[in-house]
């Protein structure tokens, strides 16, 4: 399948020249894009001097940091108006093991959506101090009740999607970021009867560099449970 993996970044020089290295060094048929959000710490200036020795990197740059779920919603887009068949979304700060990605992507051969699951095998999060693993796990248990969807990881962010299941998704109404934004996109997908299987990982804490994790992206997944179970119940997704 040809494959593209997305990768929005603000501030990740520390992390970027490892992340091409350890996904595109041994996997060249894959294709990597960069949606960098003007980092103002040289992101993208790292990425433009790696696009010489990897012909598959690619980069997209935007004016300004609006959000990482714009920037998938880009990336998503991007993948669709260049006919990849599979598309692999990720973080940049190397939480998401570059080694698990061909594991995803071929478990796509019998599903639409994998989700790189932190719960479904127990609890396997590396370097999480216990307050922010309650809040996450409690997050997941949360979205699940509510909605009534059947995933345990709802909020994770390493994903594979098959083109197809994209385009049935009706990007363009997507209007969610941070937590609430994977939990949508998954919600549609289940809506639309995507065959959908949670694939254990390691999910390792960033080492370098700053979380993005703010409180208005928590607040913005609490009510958003809510308004898509209402959107359920009218028949509205």
């Amino acid at each position: 399948m040809k494959t593209l993996i997305i990768s929005p970044t603000y501030n990740e020089a520390k992390n970027i020249e490892t992340l091409v290295n350890q996904i595109l060094g041994p996997n060249p048929e894959y294709h990597l894009l960069v949606v960098d959000d003007s980092s103002p710490d040289g992101t993208a200036e790292i990425v433009k001097k790696l696009q010489k020795q990897y012909p598959t990197l690619h980069l997209e740059e935007r004016p300004g940091k609006a959000g990482l779920g714009t920037a998938y919603l880009f990336g998503f887009q991007w993948a669709l108006d260049h006919d990849y068949e599979a598309v692999v979304q990720m973080d940049a700060d190397l939480s998401h093991d570059p080694k698990d990605v061909p594991r995803l992507i071929g478990e796509l051969k019998n599903h639409d959506l994998v989700i790189g699951s932190r719960y479904v095998d127990g609890v396997s999060v590396v370097n999480w101090p216990i307050r922010r693993l309650i809040l996450s796990y409690g997050a997941n248990m949360y979205s699940r009740i509510v909605t009534g969807m059947p995933i345990n990881d709802g909020t994770g962010g390493f994903k594979a999607w098959r083109s197809s299941t994209l385009e049935k998704i009706q990007l363009k109404k997507v209007r969610s970021q941070g937590y609430s934004f994977q939990i949508e996109m998954n919600f549609r997908a289940w809506r639309r009867d995507a065959r959908i299987k949670e694939e254990p990982i390691i999910f390792f804490d960033r080492t370098v560099g700053e979380s993005k994790m703010s409180s208005s992206i928590m607040y913005e997944a609490i009510w958003m449970v809510w308004r898509l179970r209402i959107w359920k119940i009218f028949g509205w997704i």
